[in-house]
């Protein structure tokens, strides 16, 4: 609950700063100025850009956020079961093997999107949090279709 708290106020915060931003950039767009046109025009992008990667950010929480739920309403919510050392790392043999465990059950069974949900488990607790989110979308997408 704490993590969410934290996100929601990173969340008004981020916005706050894109309002300020598009309200300057709808000030300069009004100026007879040519660089100050192109200026404000820029500002628009950026702020556009800003609220897309925004949303995305928050969809794929949220999404990631159900899909655990209904792992764990079906008590198949993978368990963080590696050691970690007093600097929060992980036990990079136990990593190992529960990636390769997860691995394993997404071969086995490739149209489940409980085993892509696992497996970008795994890869987060290794470490490798690019292919943790690309194997999480994968996973969303695929349960998006069903």
């Amino acid at each position: 609950m704490k993590n969410k708290i934290w996100t929601w106020i990173m969340i008004v915060l981020v916005l706050i700063i894109m309002t300020g931003a598009a309200t300057s950039a709808i000030r300069f767009l009004m100026v007879d100025d040519v660089v100050a046109r192109l200026l404000g025009a820029g500002t628009l992008v950026i702020v556009a850009m800003g609220v897309w990667f925004l949303w995305h950010a928050i969809y794929f929480g949220v999404r990631t956020e159900q899909l655990g739920k209904i792992l764990d309403s079906e008590d198949a919510l993978p368990e963080d079961t590696v050691e970690r050392s007093p600097a929060g790392r992980p036990n990079r043999a136990q990593a190992d093997e529960q990636f390769a465990r997860f691995k394993a059950e997404a071969e086995a069974d490739p149209e489940d999107w409980r085993v892509w949900y696992r497996l970008a488990y795994a890869y987060d607790i290794a470490g490798d949090r690019s292919r943790a989110r690309k194997i999480m979308k994968r996973a969303i997408d695929m349960h998006r279709q069903r």
